[in-house]
């Protein structure tokens, strides 16, 4: 069942239920915030005192960053791009199965957009809500002339602990932390004692997010960049929208296009950013 739903100050989003899972979705932003198989724990991590306010990212779900990852050179424009800020159009949905369910939303450029990124573009995001979750983030260049783009599903994943959770996937690749500004390369798997933000690129393989209870497995395609990110105590404490305790039970592992791993997107072709969650 797709319904359509709206807060009390107009914030408005999608709810999905079928029998193998529910999602609840914002119009602004395209940014799913709740993904949970049926009789599950959510997947996703929400923050508590999140905002649900017209211009306001959502702090915890999936945030589309585009078409920028990151803070762009020129500091006056918003960190991560528009498009998480932006208003969507659910342009599909699909209900046939009723194990799955799937929907498709849309941005295009308008006056506003032009006058912060100089280009034309259609950006789709599709999103299958079942017994795993498989989000694509489609760019699409209908303008006469190439763009460059950095993006990414910055996802927020719910974690008993983040004493408790490794990251497995990622020895061997290089990254840059980007708290010392210095490459290095990973040994073995990841934990967490401490703020950790890191940009991995050479990605090609499935990630694997090991808790105390379960597993979440990350695939990604048209991607060589992962993002893993935890703010610990001091960066959370200075946070919007982020208890002081909330660095102990999120973990971000983005699916970006970043850094080494940016894309040139031709006049009239696609890329494609894909993640898919089980």
């Amino acid at each position: 069942m797709i319904t359509h739903k709206k807060l009390s100050n107009g914030f408005e989003y999608i709810e999905v239920k079928n029998s193998a899972a529910e999602a609840k979705i914002a119009l602004q932003g395209a940014h799913l915030f709740h993904y949970a198989r049926v009789d599950e724990e959510p997947i996703l991590w929400l923050s508590e005192v999140s905002d649900f306010e017209p211009g306001k990212a959502i702090r915890g779900g999936v945030p589309i960053c585009w078409p920028w990852f990151g803070f762009h050179e020129n500091k006056s424009l918003p960190q991560h791009g528009f498009a998480r800020v932006s208003m969507w159009e659910l342009v599909y949905s699909d209900e046939s199965d009723e194990k799955r369910t799937t929907l498709t939303f849309r941005l295009t450029n308008s006056n506003q957009t032009l006058k912060i990124w100089l280009y034309k573009f259609e950006l789709e995001l599709h999103v299958t809500i079942s017994d795993k979750l498989t989000m694509e983030l489609k760019t699409t260049n209908i303008d006469d002339k190439e763009f460059e783009i950095t993006q990414a599903l910055h996802s927020y994943f719910k974690v008993s602990h983040i004493s408790n959770v490794s990251v497995k996937g990622l020895d061997k690749k290089p990254y840059l932390d980007a708290l010392t500004y210095k490459n290095e390369v990973q040994e073995g798997d990841i934990s967490f004692n401490q703020e950790v933000d890191r940009v991995y690129q050479e990605v090609d393989g499935k990630i694997v997010l090991k808790d105390k209870k379960r597993e979440i497995i990350i695939n990604n395609d048209g991607s060589s960049s992962v993002v893993v990110w935890n703010p610990w105590i001091e960066k959370t404490s200075r946070m919007s929208a982020m208890k002081k305790d909330a660095y102990e039970h999120m973990l971000c592992i983005e699916s970006a296009n970043a850094f080494d791993d940016a894309r040139v997107v031709k006049p009239q072709k696609s890329h494609t950013l894909k993640a898919t969650i089980f």
